[in-house]
């Protein structure tokens, strides 16, 4: 505008300057090439070369995620039947070892009183199909490990102690050994299971055989009860193990099968004709007789005077290899047994208490 004095306003009106020469100073001071936004050919060649690499890069990586999706989801998971499912094959891999875990502990700790086979003696039968397809619940046993055999029958007297270190008073198994040993009395027939040592865990070879030892699981899965049955029997205490036990008290794949030729349970009539009778009698836990004498290659009778009242006692015979001969029935006292035993070649032959392992003595055939 123009700042001359006394001019009107609309004669202030801009007006043109003269242009201004700028300094002669250069804009930038890099060399030409590094202001071109153009690619050369070799740039533009590089360029075309990452990219192809990174597709490939790409490609090869979804590739491997697949490929691995794919194994681990056959691996891990078995599907349509191929194999077994990781996790399905560690979970029975554990539930075998705490099923051979808990076959030590039941020998250790309650086969006294329950059987070598769940038999049963001073306390009830095990074994029996009627009790374990609903009643020896892993709840119900859990229970009467913590509070000890009072829960059974509401017997305050019970000789069965508390065997959970969670009771009181604390027992001596820890909660893992009460989840192996229900393991074990729960554990199915249908399966095989080897017995291995207690303390390094090795399968145990018969000392006769060579063989690896092995037992089978006493609960059998295809087990029905009779129409109208209860799947919770009375209370045990009137029945040991007689011969008025239930026919299924046995399982199907526990003890001695059928037609394996292992001796089982018999009693002879009284008076049987022809045979030679051996008296022997219990009292005190032990036998008033240690050293006995029958035929040899003759059949001959035991005649079994328990006079421990309340006390389940039986007659067992073994060979010199430690192998059963002969097991009369377990029945408690006071009360007597004939025994018929089958002819046994001449030696000696150890016998105990199936009951009370410390009641020995020696039968001599000749």
């Amino acid at each position: 505008m123009s700042d001359e004095p006394g001019l009107e306003p609309e004669q202030r009106l801009p007006v043109p300057r003269p242009p201004a020469e700028p300094a002669p100073v250069e804009r930038f001071s890099g060399p030409p090439q590094t202001r071109s936004v153009e690619l050369t050919p070799e740039r533009a060649a590089q360029v075309v070369r990452q990219s192809s690499n990174a597709r490939w890069v790409g490609f090869l990586t979804v590739v491997i995620v697949v490929l691995f999706t794919a194994i681990y989801w056959f691996y891990e998971l078995a599907p349509l039947g191929f194999t077994e499912p990781r996790l399905d094959s560690e979970s029975n891999a554990q539930q075998v070892t705490a099923v051979e875990r808990g076959y030590n502990l039941y020998q250790a700790n309650c086969a006294r009183c329950h059987g070598k086979d769940g038999e049963g003696g001073i306390g009830p039968a095990l074994h029996r199909q009627d009790k374990l397809f609903a009643h020896l619940s892993d709840d119900y046993i859990a229970a009467v490990m913590e509070v000890g055999g009072r829960y059974v029958c509401g017997n305050p007297d019970s000789l069965m102690p508390v065997w959970s270190n969670e009771g009181h008073p604390p027992g001596p198994l820890n909660y893992v050994q009460i989840e192996e040993l229900i393991t074990f009395i729960r554990a199915p027939s249908d399966q095989t299971y080897t017995i291995r040592d207690a303390e390094l865990q090795e399968p145990k070879l018969d000392p006769v055989t060579g063989q690896v030892q092995t037992f089978k699981g006493w609960r059998d899965v295809d087990f029905k009860p009779a129409p109208g049955a209860t799947p919770y029997p009375a209370c045990w205490a009137d029945e040991f193990n007689t011969a008025s036990a239930a026919p299924s008290a046995a399982p199907s794949g526990s003890g001695a099968p059928s037609g394996s030729g292992a001796p089982q349970p018999t009693s002879a009539p009284s008076g049987s004709a022809n045979a030679t009778v051996v008296p022997v009698v219990a009292q005190g836990i032990k036998f008033t007789t240690t050293e006995l004498t029958a035929p040899a290659d003759a059949p001959f009778v035991i005649e079994f005077d328990n006079q421990d009242a309340g006390t389940p006692h039986n007659i067992e015979i073994k060979d010199s290899a430690g192998a059963e001969v002969f097991k009369g029935e377990i029945f408690p006292g006071v009360d007597k047994r004939q025994y018929q035993v089958p002819a046994l070649k001449g030696g000696s032959y150890p016998f105990i208490c199936t009951v009370h392992p410390t009641m020995t003595g020696t039968l001599t055939a000749q």
